[in-house]
């Protein structure tokens, strides 16, 4: 019986540079759960050791009928942009509500071991930007709910806060582009870098190598614990489409935005472990993912 490992959005950005790493540094089965909302086949990694299931999150008990060869799931399959879960509310409910406690019944069921994407805005303005959004609301809501599970029924699960992330294969197009995406897809085709005011907006731009490396390290610890991956440096909005030296295009300001992508020490009742990237973000960086240097 060969172990296996299950990645939700497993066609997508984070899911997709994960699944490579699996392969790469073990000998597990990789299993792919992906609705194809974000994710797509080009970013599928051609190994025999890996499987890709079109299926939406929420039907995962009928899907995976064979647990016991689970060891893990990474749960990165959701709805996460801030903006677009105004305007599609249902949807981010749907995924990030309906579909994700499927997957922690899912893991709580058959005692699977659950590594789940956080994101920072839970963590900024003292938490008090844990409701700009439907998306912050459901997402602060799922660590809420982990926090009950563990002490109602001792679950082991281990959280990754994400900030920002850029690299290989991110999301450029359509409304789940990343804010690098956007830029790098504007500055190819010269058009001017679209910035929503005020630009003063700060972010902790972190790669996805970086963020990879701390999520099979949370898995291969196993410690339970709340672990955070950033850059220690902070750059605005704004500072970020200069450096793509190019033209620049003001949109209006919009519900939801955060201004400052804040660290913390504590989130609920939990030590959040930080971690710093290694790769250098920055001018050059954001240069390098733009131009393919």
């Amino acid at each position: 019986m060969k172990k296996k490992i299950v990645v939700t959005g497993g066609a997508g950005f984070v899911g997709s540079n994960l699944i490579r790493y699996l392969v790469k540094e073990t000998r597990y089965e990789i299993l792919s759960i992906d609705n194809y909302i974000s994710g797509t086949k080009s970013n599928h990694i051609k190994s025999k050791r890996v499987k890709y299931i079109r299926c939406d999150t929420k039907d995962i008990k009928k899907t995976l009928k064979n647990p016991k060869k689970i060891q893990a799931i990474f749960h990165f399959g959701e709805f996460s942009r801030i903006y677009q879960s105004f305007l599609k509310m249902e949807k981010c409910l749907e995924s990030n509500s309906v579909g994700t406690h499927a997957v922690f019944n899912y893991c709580l069921s058959n005692k699977i071991k659950l590594l789940y994407s956080a994101t920072s805005a839970s963590l900024g303005n003292k938490g008090k930007d844990k409701d700009l959004s439907p998306y912050a609301f459901t997402k602060s809501k799922n660590l809420e709910l982990l926090e009950n599970l563990k002490k109602w029924f001792n679950f082991k699960f281990d959280i990754i806060y994400f900030y920002n992330v850029y690299g290989p294969n991110q999301i450029c197009k359509g409304d789940m582009a990343t804010v690098i995406g956007i830029f790098e897809e504007h500055y190819k085709k010269k058009k001017p870098l679209p910035v929503v005011r005020p630009g003063s907006q700060s972010r902790r731009f972190t790669h996805i190598q970086d963020t990879i490396e701390v999520c099979f390290k949370a898995w291969k610890k196993n410690k339970g614990r709340h672990y955070s991956i950033s850059n220690k440096q902070s750059y605005s909005i704004l500072e970020v489409a200069k450096m793509f030296k190019s033209r620049i295009k003001f949109l209006p300001s919009r519900r939801g935005e955060r201004y400052a992508s804040a660290l913390t020490d504590m989130n609920l009742s939990n030590k959040v472990y930080r971690y710093y990237g290694k790769i250098k973000s920055g001018p050059e960086a954001s240069m390098a993912v733009s131009t393919g240097a």
